[in-house]
């Protein structure tokens, strides 16, 4: 499990005071053990593997200015900042991870 850092700052969406967890901008199993990671909010943090599998990270997503262009993201963004700090939302996998 990653590692969970209190009253932190998520590197996607922006809110603060959060808590934050570290997310691999390479997953592990593609290689990225070492690598960059980010610290999320949990929120963010699942609604990325909720909408991506480990591949499409790897290969397309591997920094958070690319993540913040993608346009599923960008709407999410633009909701998880109007939500208290304190909220979880439930997300639920994308349909595009549910196919496979």
């Amino acid at each position: 499990m990653a590692k969970k850092r209190l009253d932190g700052r998520c590197e996607l969406c922006g809110r603060e005071p959060v808590q934050t967890t570290v997310h691999h901008l390479i997953p592990k199993e593609m290689g990225g053990t070492f690598g960059t990671t980010a610290d999320l909010c949990l929120p963010c943090h699942k609604q990325i593997h909720a909408l991506f599998f480990n591949k499409e990270l790897a290969e397309n997503f591997h920094s958070i200015t690319a993540l913040q262009e993608e346009p599923r993201i960008r709407k999410y963004i633009r909701w998880i900042k109007k939500q208290p700090a304190a909220k979880l939302p439930i997300l639920k996998k994308s349909n595009h991870k549910k196919r496979r």
